[in-house]
This record gives structure tokens, sequence and C-alpha cells, in this order.
């Protein structure tokens, strides 16, 4: 449903003030009107998008990653994924960060769909793509990051899912994704 079928629920931005911009947040505040005609304030981070990939290995099992995440204050389980560069082609990205992560490349690629994982405070949208025809290669991390990769099955990850050991929500939704493909109830439009 479009946003012109909503009109009694769009808030009008009135006004907006910069609180942060740092190295990878952009933090703003905006004054807005409320469909009522009052007034509220909206603070939130504006966030260039990202990608995810779900690899495929050709024996079923997925390429997933460890990696410290400090606001959590531990090592969490996630599929691969990174933030997208000024400019950059969505695909490309996806390309670059499953090399860069992993060492892997793909000889297909398959766009999933689209997420938006912190919708009350940022503008945040992660695109899933799916890549499998993986062959491996040399990775290479940023200075700053540090990570392991490793397969598992996809009943592994369902049941690291369901029993609290994923909690990141993007590996979250592209469970649901891979679920719902390896079942055959949910197409995906492969591309070199």
């Amino acid at each position: 449903m479009a946003e012109r079928d909503d009109p009694h629920l769009v808030e009008t931005t009135l006004s907006r003030q910069e609180l942060l911009r740092g190295h990878f947040l952009h933090v703003v505040r905006e004054q807005v009107a409320l469909p009522s005609g009052a007034e509220a304030s909206r603070e939130f981070v504006i966030h260039p998008g990202a990608v995810m990939i779900v690899p495929l290995l050709d024996d079923g099992r997925v390429v997933l990653e460890r990696q410290y995440r400090h606001p959590m204050g531990r090592v969490m389980i996630e599929f691969p994924a990174g933030k997208l560069d000024p400019g950059e082609d969505r695909l490309e990205c996806a390309r670059r960060e499953l090399q860069e992560e992993t060492g892997y490349t793909a000889r297909e690629w398959a766009l999933a769909g689209q997420l938006h994982p912190v919708i009350s405070y940022s503008t945040e949208f992660i695109d899933i793509w799916f890549a499998r025809g993986l062959s491996a290669g040399t990775r290479r991390l940023d200075e700053e990051e540090f990570l392991d990769v490793f397969a598992a099955t996809p009943q592994q990850l369902l049941d690291w899912c369901r029993d609290g050991t994923v909690t990141d929500a993007k590996t979250l939704i592209a469970m649901l994704w891979l679920q719902n493909v390896l079942a055959g109830t949910w197409q995906l439009d492969w591309r070199p």
C-alpha cells in the first residue's frame, strides 16, 4: 500500500537539525506536523543502505561469519553483509562484500528482496542477495575487520535461529527467505 493511500497517517517534516555526523553515523532531529495538526520531534539515523549475501555452497551448506559486534558486546553469527559506498551499484557491492569478507566469488546472483531492519530510528535498507556457483579465493578484510568464515547446513542455521544463538535481524530474515526458497515456495531470478 502506498503513502498516497494513507494521508491520515503521514507526518510532514517542518525542519531538520543535524545532531551528529560521524565517520559512520549521521543522526538528525526533525520537527514534524502530525496528521492531527500537532507537532512532534523525530530523531533518526540516516544510513546509505547495505547488502547482505546468502552464499550457497554446492553441497547445500551456506557460508556464514562469526564477528564481534561491539554494541552487543559479543560475537554474532551472521550472513556476509556490508554498507554501500556512495554511488555504488548494489550488485557490485554484494560481489565486493562477498569476496572481501569470505574470499568467495559467485557465478550466479539473485536479488531476493529488501528489508528495513530498524524502521523506528533509521533509514537503513538492506538488499538480500543470494549467490551460488561459489569459488573459493583470498579474503581482503578491511584493516579494522576481524571475522571467522564457516559453513553450516540450513537446518543448523534454523536451529540456531530458534534457540537464540542467532539474533541478528538480517540473518533471521535471510533464514526466512532461505527456508522458502529451499521449499520451492519463493522463486529467485538467477543471473550471471
